[in-house]
């Protein structure tokens, strides 16, 4: 591997640390109480070095997912908008490992225990959204303002939220695997009941 991979595992490696010890003094000390400095003492780094990871402590737990969807999307094969979306889960989630699912499942859970940072998620879903919708009608061939593309995008990532929140509280549950059933289910144009 060369020293490109080598350097995309570290920086890997060292956000996983970050993100590892932010939520285990979060949970130990709450979020208020817990610093940038103790953090970054925690995972073994200086104040400096996290901040080049997340710029903000409210960047450790507000939506950050999208960028490997976006990613994902970009290398779907041309389709339906549901039919693409559920492929570039399918791909974003083959490229995580079982603990960073777990993790961010921890994430969702407690950011929805603390205020600012459910606002600060509500902030940044617009620009998220536009990003998402973008690569999409880059893969259907659809123009960016489609009513029917907003609509895919829309009861997809809502389906989407409602299988991760329930993952969020059943840790027991193969999210992935659920998610990918959850958007069969509205290609299929949701009959009902589910299959």
């Amino acid at each position: 591997m060369g020293e490109g991979g080598l350097r995309a595992r570290k920086k890997a490696r060292t956000r996983e640390a970050i993100l590892r010890e932010a939520f285990r003094l979060f949970q130990e000390r709450g979020y208020h109480a817990t610093t940038v400095e103790q953090i970054a003492e925690a995972a073994e780094i200086s104040p400096a070095t996290f901040f080049r990871y997340f710029p903000t402590k409210e960047d450790l737990v507000t939506l950050d997912r999208f960028p490997p969807l976006v990613e994902a999307l970009a290398v779907q094969p041309p389709g339906a908008p549901v039919t693409v979306l559920r492929g570039a889960f399918r791909t974003a989630f083959a490229a995580l490992s079982e603990e960073e699912i777990m993790a961010g499942y921890a994430r969702e859970a407690f950011a929805a225990t603390v205020p600012e940072l459910l606002a600060a998620n509500l902030r940044k879903s617009p620009g998220l959204l536009r990003e998402i919708v973008g690569a999409l009608a880059d893969r259907t061939g659809c123009d960016a303002d489609d009513p029917g593309l907003r609509n895919a995008v829309g009861a997809a990532l809502g389906v989407v939220a409602m299988v991760w929140f329930q993952c969020a509280r059943d840790p027991a549950m193969d999210g992935p695997a659920e998610i990918d059933r959850a958007l069969a289910h509205l290609e299929a144009g949701l009959p009902f009941p589910a299959p």
